[in-house]
């Protein structure tokens, strides 16, 4: 399990080149596809004398094509290979949305800087 910073994480999620944001776009416009959003809906820590040792969390990278993208998911997967990290996917067709997803699911060790 490879450890990463939060801004590491947004960091190597830009270097798709994709439009990317945190679980949702801010702006009251819709994001027309492709764009990721990526998010952590829960952790897993490992704890330790009655601590918090380590924060793993997961993390969820979702990317939405309107088409079927083979070559998309091949870049976004050789990202996630040159920061060492493993992964399972999902794929999804939204027909309410007629697109599709493409879901990521890794867990990482989260650094944080000491206070």
């Amino acid at each position: 399990m490879t450890s990463m910073t939060y801004e590491e994480i947004f960091t190597m999620i830009q270097e798709t080149g994709i439009p990317s944001a945190y679980n949702h776009f801010q702006d009251n416009t819709k994001q027309a596809p492709p764009y990721i959003c990526f998010y952590y809906p829960s952790s897993d820590s490992f704890f330790a004398d009655n601590l918090n040792y380590q924060k793993i969390e997961t993390l969820y990278i979702e990317v939405y094509t309107a088409n079927k993208d083979f070559e998309m998911e091949r870049k976004v997967e050789s990202v996630l290979r040159d920061h060492q990290l493993t992964f399972a996917r999902n794929e999804t067709y939204l027909d309410s949305e007629k697109m599709y997803m493409e879901l990521y699911t890794l867990e990482v060790l989260i650094d944080e800087p000491e206070s």
